[in-house]
């Protein structure tokens, strides 16, 4: 049995690989839940790094109107119930502020997975005029080093992680967006902008740094633990949330998954027998429509670079 508020608990062997330990059983849950909370408390509290929109040279203000000139752009009633809705919960959660700002995107939305709309803000114009943070993102392959020898995984997903920045104070109006129902703008950081991800990770490597390439491999909004032994992933899993804990960093329990003997990241499924490519992406390889333009053929060519450590004289293959 697993006991509740016990730390020496979080041990759970799977007698089955694949079988994966319910979230109810990870005791580890119960001892961090503070840091998964069931929504968003509201406005963050500071961090090492702010959001900021620097601007090329001379750029001038970008405002385009609410898409709702033609029949097409039209939002249906249910979508303007909706839009109702998401900017009330914004403005409650102070995610967002009325602005007066020159700058304005138009909002549109999109269907996620499970069917319901995700409000979005087409910062497409504005994302043509900022400086470009080149903050790098690692190679895939240098991060599948880190993972030799490993036995035990858990991922853990941070809760909405851009909105758990703030953006800095002079570079708010740049983030305004119209609706039918006024002008706003974005105190926290939104999703869809140049840099924002840049921002985002440079962040997360910053708070875990001392423990990057020891048991933490960070890759854009995921964070993967991995040990050696059953005693290494108790101290590992404790020392990240404790963590997160410290630095007031929000994650969604309910996403995250815990003491997996073989874990799917980035395409990939790594397990103490080594790394490999996951099935899904081979299916989807299988189902590939003949490209028939070159544009196709060099996207088609492109993927198996990503797998190259994988596959035995990868450059001959590539000539038949």
């Amino acid at each position: 049995m697993i006991s509740k508020g016990c730390i020496y608990h979080l041990v759970r062997v799977m007698d089955v690989e694949s079988e994966t330990p319910s979230l109810e059983s990870v005791s580890i849950v119960n001892e961090f839940s503070k840091i998964s909370p069931d929504d968003l408390p509201g406005i963050p509290s500071e961090k090492e790094i702010d959001f900021g929109i620097d601007l090329l040279p001379n750029t001038q203000p970008i405002s385009i109107p609410p898409y709702s000139t033609t029949r097409k752009q039209r939002m249906a009633p249910a979508k303007l119930k909706e839009l109702k809705e998401q900017l009330k919960n914004l403005l409650d959660k102070v995610f967002i502020r009325p602005s007066i700002s020159s700058w304005g995107a138009p909002v549109l939305f999109v269907r996620k997975k499970d069917g319901s709309l995700r409000m979005c803000i087409n910062y497409r114009q504005l994302n043509k005029v900022p400086v470009m943070n080149t903050y790098p993102l690692l190679r895939i392959d240098d991060l599948f080093d880190q993972l030799q020898g490993a036995i035990y995984f858990s991922k853990i997903d941070l809760r909405l992680g851009y909105h758990q920045l703030i953006v800095k104070g002079v570079e708010i109006p740049k983030t305004a967006f119209r609706t039918r129902y006024g002008h706003y703008e974005f105190v926290v950081m939104s999703f869809g902008l140049t840099n924002a991800l840049a921002t985002f990770v440079d962040l997360i490597n910053r708070v875990f740094r001392q423990y990057l390439d020891m048991f933490v491999i960070v890759f854009i909004n995921d964070i993967l633990i991995y040990s050696r032994s059953e005693d290494e992933h108790v101290d590992h899993l404790t020392i990240l949330l404790q963590v997160l804990k410290d630095q007031q960093l929000l994650a969604k329990f309910s996403k995250c998954e815990f003491w997996l003997r073989f874990i799917a990241f980035l395409g990939h499924i790594v397990s103490r027998k080594g790394i490999e490519v996951d099935s899904k992406k081979m299916d989807a390889v299988k189902s590939w429509p003949r490209p028939l333009t070159t544009p196709n053929i060099r996207s088609f060519l492109g993927w198996p670079v990503t797998i190259r450590g994988l596959l035995r004289n990868f450059p001959p293959l590539l000539l038949y």
